[in-house]
């Protein structure tokens, strides 16, 4: 399944990221717009069950962290409950230099509202752009809706 982002809304989400700036330069929007392909192409990965590609084509954080076996399981306990994706529309796209627990870098957090077969939940996404100048993923959250909106007590 395939599942594309409108161009629009990521040049406007690249834009809104870069706002800080007074003025955003077409390497910067592009480099942004990387860091959204990446995560996307990945996701699409992790969407068709290729898990050992999807850590594969992970950031080197990622992969030291866990290990193919571990990504593995860990996707068929937590993802595969959730279906097949149905929709996924970004509803935020935040550039950082700096993330809890995470070397100084530059990320890009992107959280997506994805309505699975099962469920739906909001996805976080974080590519990072590594020494060679590429974006690949270093982190990934998946969380139920239904824990989302339920009421603390």
């Amino acid at each position: 399944m395939r599942i594309h982002l409108p161009q629009s809304l990521l040049l406007v989400s690249a834009l809104m990221a870069l706002s800080h700036a007074s003025m955003a330069s077409a390497d910067e929007v592009a480099e942004f717009q990387n860091a959204q392909t990446a995560a996307h192409a990945w996701l699409l990965d992790v969407d068709q069950g290729d898990y050992p590609k999807s850590w594969q084509e992970a950031a080197e954080p990622f992969k030291k962290a866990v290990t193919p076996a571990q990504w593995q399981s860990t996707l068929n306990e937590v993802r595969a409950p959730f279906g097949k994706v149905v929709s996924r529309q970004p509803v935020l796209a935040k550039y950082t230099r700096s993330l809890p627990d995470a070397m100084t870098g530059e990320y890009v957090v992107i959280q997506y509202q994805t309505r699975f077969a099962n469920r739906t939940a909001v996805e976080t996404v974080t590519p990072m752009r590594e020494a060679d100048g590429v974006w690949r993923v270093s982190g990934y959250f998946v969380q139920d809706q239904a824990h989302t909106n339920k009421p603390k007590p």
